[in-house]
């Protein structure tokens, strides 16, 4: 049934009441889980006066008795809370905000005509919002029907705005009736020959005029000669539509630090916190970052981020994934970067040394290993050049001989605690490749101490020209333990909690590092400023919060997201599960312990007799079955680097000597017959089955079990794999065996092939993801809570399924290891909760426990007592953070650093970039290049397909050409396409449909495709647009305004839009304005009055000058900050590395320290010549874009 356009024009105002009644519906089911008082809450306090009068003078106390303007209103401004409850895309926001345009549009349709492209694009966002509030399925097909009759009929009211010609009214109105020197006119008798008037003699009754002319000068009267009158200007005139894609075709070409172009660039769910190391790491001064998440965070995907905004702002071709070998065997890099469109492979040994030697001979990296995945334990001292190759044999080329060395455009280093030591090959091999990177990001989960050696060398290594050496990195880190005792002041706000966080600021000040760095900082002076006030808003308590956490010496190159600080992706239940030793048992547990104490009169090396016998008395705690293979595995130093990592050893020198062993040789073969001849009897792996055999009745019988010592795994396995289907894994496991053992236990239950229970070691599953199991068993404990996280992060981690995940803790009364339990690690609350913060502390607690456990001098009693006085003060004083922090959340309803993340992306983010905002740009790409006759683009919803013909595809494929020659994944694909003889691409703008469409094109500002189109729009000319907006936040009337592009140079280039416009409001305001803006009817277009425009260039011009002198000013402060300790910091580098230079005895070791000489003289002078050229070069360029007129309706 064919409808009339009048149908239409009836039925927007019909479905934006059905969408009233439906939003009340959904408003009314949501908002009292956000509240219990949310009509006050979320519905009287964000309603304007007029609102508020309404519904109390109509006694209106339901939703239902609102109109759709209050109504979108209040979702727009509780939008934090809903989305968060109904797991809302950031991307749908607009769509609320859309429709407060669409309503504002519709309430003034019988004043102003509208036009077939505005009905049809407030359809398809009514379509979109009803989806979002699960309106009524009647509603969508006719949404759809209407939308088809609209690209059928082609029905169009309003005139195009193309090559309208506007009369440009100037303030020279009079007549000139007399010529002037200089003005050029033309010989009327001839108008083709013109000059320039030089000189005006005086006459009567006519003047006469000096005119050069090629030939010469002629002496011509007023009557011979004239002047061309000017035509009306033509103007190039953009719709709003194409005026949206010029200004997201600008912010493609010329990317911005303040913009994320990330927001909506992959095959991932939008999780806020996410994007936090993503903003750090674009405003960093140098491309380089430490991100140490909580497990479970998604470190990878973060990654994958930055990669996204790094190619955006440049050619990235060459990166280099280096993790743990697990991470390779399971494909987990792969996968992962596959939802970035980005193709890896995997090196083997074979490759790595093939790429070098290519690399020696032509001087670059091979094209065809460009993306690479390479695990740790490929490097080795062949590999770097530390080993000395045989003479008969072809000598292998290494990384040392190389000139010049490889540089990669990016390097991420994951699981970065593995390069710690700073002797290690594997830290040494890392090292290279990072000083050679042009960007480079640590990932590591586990916690680091911000004074602990582990974190001074691994931004040492990240950043040698800034962590210089030991005492730097100390004189740095002074004034942090005060920044972060004025942040606790300020997020648990004790009492006169402004003050207290004042004095600590003082105090950081005051170091030797903080009079240097804060003294004459103007925002630090702000903030002190502020905290001595007293009078301090929640609001401003929580901005101070943000400011004084960015004064935290390594904010810009560590990011720390915790997890609490994102919530619970599920909830943890644990269960402890307290099995006592038999008798035969407990008598050999007290022989042991009986040794231990002989022992000490024996030591030689403490240090590795401590290790001995603490390691035996666990092994016994954990599995007394264990003791005896333990013990031989010992004495036959058969404990390799993996092992000692499982066991929590960081002495990796560790070794037995025989003057260790010989005198301990009796009583170590009296312990090994001992547990030899216990009998069968074990009560623990009873209590084992019995939670075994519960589990294997749920739909879900997946179980982890976690021990630190391969003999309890191995016990474990032989005893458990008579009866279920098990599988073994840790450090040692041969690669093809993991694989395997994975993809079985992923298997549903009833598969024939699925395993039913994973046993691990710590270091066997590092980095690895197992959110399909929801129970985990620790059959013993690591001491470091941090260890235990670890764990608990396999399966409590973003994509859990299931509501709460079981822990049961396996321990053994009587035990070093209970007591550990019972007074440390349970008050810690580790079991119930993600860490917190306080890393600092437990880093402290975990070596405190090490302390008392080894401490061979106290007895039982002894033990315990200590232990207690570690729980009553440094484990309370977490505890009581952490519950002041809940308490905070549950005061003031909203957990504040989630309130932080989700407002940093939302002032990153930009209309301009969004799947909606790029669906534009190619349309307006293909109506220029096509013309705008044809529907190329088949399918309502995201899903969509792009079907162009052969003459299409060869128009566009000329386009793709032009752009910078590119080999990567997306551009192989689409220029395949091109040339292919397919006609049909399915494609979408939408990050959702895109992972539920993995065969889709997801066409993001990094695709070919829409760099096409940016290119397509030319930014050399001025061009004009008249603008239509509805806003009870500025008056009536119409406004000029010119959008000019500023370029900063400087130390960072950047460069943005700027706004002029005498409106009142801030830069974003406008831009909204402009976002929900329309056409304005042709019929209702103003000449342009080039005095306001005059007026406004002037504005312009005085704030692009204050502008550009703070530019310059702030430029040549830094840089002259920099210059001085760059020298410095370069001064303390060669001298550390001379030394190291004169100490070294080996070839090898000479040539790698002499490469790092050269390399760091070389990254010096260029350092300081980038300085000095940017102290030169700043400046602040601007030129116009876009001249307009915006109307402001009520």
């Amino acid at each position: 049934m064919s409808n009339s356009f009048n149908d239409i024009l009836l039925v927007v105002p019909r479905l934006l009441q059905l969408v009233n009644s439906s939003l009340a519906v959904y408003l009314e089911e949501i908002l009292p889980v956000i509240s219990n008082n949310w009509w006050d809450d979320c519905v009287v306090a964000h309603l304007s006066t007029h609102q508020i009068q309404r519904i109390e003078y109509k006694n209106i106390n339901t939703l239902s008795g609102l109109d759709l303007a209050a109504l979108l209103k209040i979702f727009d401004q509780n939008w934090y809370e809903i989305s968060k409850e109904n797991r809302l895309s950031f991307e749908e926001r607009h769509f609320v905000k859309e429709m407060q345009t669409i309503r504002n549009r519709w309430a003034h349709i019988n004043s102003d005509p509208i036009s077939s492209d505005i009905i049809y694009r407030d359809l398809d966002t009514i379509q979109r919002f009803t989806e979002i509030i699960e309106c009524c399925d009647s509603v969508l097909p006719e949404i759809k029907h209407f939308k088809k009759e609209l690209v059928l009929k082609d029905y169009e009211l309003t005139d195009p705005l193309i090559d309208k010609k506007i009369e440009i009214k100037t303030q020279e109105s009079q007549v000139i009736d007399e010529f002037s020197v200089g003005r050029e006119v033309f010989i009327i008798s001839n108008p083709t020959i013109k000059g320039v008037i030089t000189e005006v003699i005086k006459g009567i009754p006519e003047n006469r005029y000096k005119v050069f002319i090629s030939n010469g000068i002629q002496t011509l009267y007023a009557s011979q000669i004239g002047i061309e009158k000017k035509e009306a200007k033509i103007l190039n005139i953009l719709k709003c539509n194409d005026f949206h894609s010029y200004l997201t075709s600008f912010q493609i070409k010329y990317p911005g630090i303040s913009n994320l172009y990330s927001l909506n660039s992959a095959k991932i769910d939008f999780i806020p916190y996410q994007f936090r190391p993503v903003l750090k790491f674009i405003k960093s001064d140098r491309p380089r970052m430490l991100i140490a998440d909580s497990v479970g965070v998604g470190k990878t995907i973060e990654a994958g981020l930055i990669l996204r905004e790094l190619q955006a702002r440049r050619e990235v071709e060459s990166i280099l994934i280096i993790c743990p070998k697990q991470l390779v065997t399971e494909g987990k890099w792969l996968r992962e970067m596959k939802r970035f469109d980005e193709d890896f492979e995997h090196l083997d040994g074979k490759k790595l040394h093939h790429c070098i030697s290519e690399m020696d001979l032509d001087g670059v990296w091979p094209d065809k290993h460009k993306k690479i995945i390479v695990p740790y334990s490929l490097f080795d001292d062949s590999l770097l050049g530390n080993n000395k190759q045989s003479g008969s044999r072809k000598k292998k080329k290494h990384l040392l001989s190389l000139d010049p060395p490889p540089r990669f455009d990016l390097v991420i280093v994951d699981e970065a605690h593995n390069i710690r030591n700073s002797s290690s090959i594997r830290h040494q091999v890392t090292r290279f490749f990072c000083d050679n990177a042009e960007a480079v990001i640590f990932l590591t989960a586990t916690p680091v101490q911000m004074g602990s050696l582990d974190l001074f060398v691994l931004l040492n290594t990240l950043r040698p020209d800034l962590i210089i050496d030991k005492n730097s990195f100390s004189y740095m880190s002074e004034p942090n333990q005060f920044i972060n005792e004025a942040v606790s002041c300020l997020r648990l706000q004790l009492d006169d909690f402004s003050e207290k966080a004042h004095t600590a600021l003082e105090n950081a000040a005051n170091t030797s590092w903080g009079q240097s760095l804060y003294k004459n900082n103007p925002d630090f002076i702000n903030v002190c400023n502020m905290l001595k006030s007293g009078s301090i808003t929640d609001e401003e308590r929580i901005s101070l919060i943000r400011k004084i956490e960015e004064m935290h010496t390594f904010s810009n190159i560590i990011n720390r997201t915790r997890r609490r600080d994102i919530g619970d992706f599920t909830i943890r239940k644990p269960y402890t599960v307290s099995v006592p030793f038999t008798e035969q048992q407990q008598l050999l547990h007290d022989n042991l312990l009986k040794t231990q104490a002989e022992v000490l009169k024996l030591i030689h090396n403490e240090i590795n007799i401590k290790f001995l016998m603490t390691t035996l008395c666990r092994q016994a705690s954990s599995c007394i079955f264990g003791l005896a293979p333990l013990i031989k595995e010992i004495i036959t130093r058969h404990l390799d680097e993996l092992v000692l990592d499982e066991l929590d050893f960081a002495n990796e020198d560790f070794v037995l000597n025989d003057d260790d062993y010989m005198p301990l040789k009796d009583k170590i073969n009296s312990l090994i017959a001992l547990s030899e001849a216990l009998d069968y009897d074990d009560p623990k792996f009873e209590a084992l089955l019995k939670i075994i055999e519960e589990k294997q009745k749920l739909p879900n019988n997946k179980i982890i079990l976690f021990s630190s010592f391969r003999h309890t795994l191995s016990y474990l396995y032989k005893k458990l794999n008579q009866t279920y289907r098990i599988g073994l894994i840790h450090g040692s496991v041969p690669d093809d065996d993991r694989v395997v053992i994975r993809n079985r236990f992923s298997l549903k239950k009833e598969d024939t092939n699925a395993l039913d229970i994973l046993l691990f070691s710590d270091v066997g599953c590092e980095g690895l993801d197992y959110q399909m199991c929801d129970c985990l068993i620790n059959y013993d404990l690591p001491w470091n809570p941090m260890r235990i996280e670890q764990r608990i992060g396999r399966i409590d981690r973003n994509g859990q399924k299931s509501e709460s995940v079981a822990i049961y803790n396996m321990i053994t009364p009587g035990t070093i290891d209970a007591e550990v339990y019972e007074r440390c690690l349970l008050r810690i609350g580790i079991f119930e909760n993600a860490l917190g913060g306080g890393e600092e502390i437990l880093g402290e607690i975990t070596q405190e426990i090490k302390n008392i456990a080894e401490n061979f001098v106290l007895d039982v009693e002894d033990i315990q007592e200590k232990l207690q006085q570690l729980a009553d003060n440094k484990i309370r004083l977490i505890k009581e953070q952490e519950d002041l922090e809940e308490r905070q959340i549950e005061l003031f309803g909203i957990n504040l650093p989630q309130k932080q993340f989700y407002d940093d992306i939302e002032d990153a983010s930009s209309f301009w970039l969004s799947g909606s905002a790029i669906l534009r740009l190619v349309q307006s790409y293909f109506n220029k290049r096509f013309g705008e006759s044809h529907e190329l683009f088949l399918g309502e919803k995201n899903l969509k397909t792009l079907r162009l013909n052969y003459d299409f595809r060869q128009l566009l494929l000329e386009d793709y050409k032009k752009l910078p020659k590119s080999n990567n994944r997306l551009n192989r694909e689409w220029e395949k396409w091109l040339k292919g003889n397919n006609q049909h691409l399915q494609i979408t703008f939408d990050s959702e449909t895109s992972q539920l469409n993995p065969e889709a094109v997801f066409l993001t500002p990094l695709h070919p495709l829409v760099k096409q189109a940016a290119n397509n729009f030319d930014n050399s000319d001025t061009i004009y647009t008249f603008l239509t907006t509805y806003s009870d936040d500025v008056p009536v009337g119409r406004y000029e305004f010119i959008i000019y592009h500023w370029k900063y140079k400087g130390i960072r280039d950047d460069q943005t839009f700027k706004v002029i416009i005498n409106i009142g409001l801030s830069e974003k305001e406008i831009l909204l304005l402009f976002e929900y803006a329309f056409d304005t009817p042709a019929n209702s277009i103003p000449d342009l009055e080039e005095d306001k425009f005059e007026s406004l260039e002037t504005t312009h011009y005085s704030l692009w000058n204050e502008k550009r002198e703070e530019h310059k000013s702030y430029t040549r402060k830094i840089a002259e900050y920099r210059k001085e300790s760059l020298e410095m910091s370069h001064k303390a580098r060669i001298n550390l590395l001379e030394e190291q230079l004169n100490s070294a005895s080996e070839e090898k070791i000479r040539k790698m320290r002499n490469s790092q000489i050269s390399s760091a003289n070389h990254d010096f002078k260029r350092h300081i010549e980038d300085l000095n050229h940017a102290i030169n070069q700043a400046d602040l360029m601007a030129e116009p874009l876009i001249k307009g007129v915006l109307e402001v309706r009520g």
